[in-house]
């Protein structure tokens, strides 16, 4: 159901308030069929989000460490290190 939704066990540095909080938002986007919040549906929405991303941080908490690190990196990390490679190639460039 939520094949999007990347593995936050195991991350190192472990995972942060944010990514643990847009794992929730995919999660609960995907459960009500919502992309987008009206004004019908933005507290009810927003609550679940934070809800959900309680429960998470929970749940990682009480784990035990994984024995490997989980095969993909968060998008918001992704996002961060190519950001910083492209800003990294511009500075050698120049």
């Amino acid at each position: 159901m939520c094949r999007n939704i990347t593995t936050l066990r195991g991350l190192e540095p472990q995972a942060t308030a944010e990514e643990i909080e847009a794992g929730a938002r995919q999660y609960v986007r995907k459960v009500s069929g919502l992309q987008s919040t009206s004004a019908k549906t933005e507290a009810a929405f927003e609550r679940a989000v934070q809800k959900v991303a309680a429960a998470t941080a929970e749940l990682l908490a009480e784990l035990p460490p994984r024995k490997q690190p989980p095969p993909t990196e968060p998008p918001l990390r992704r996002i961060r290190r190519q950001r910083a490679e492209s800003q990294e190639a511009e500075r050698q460039a120049s």
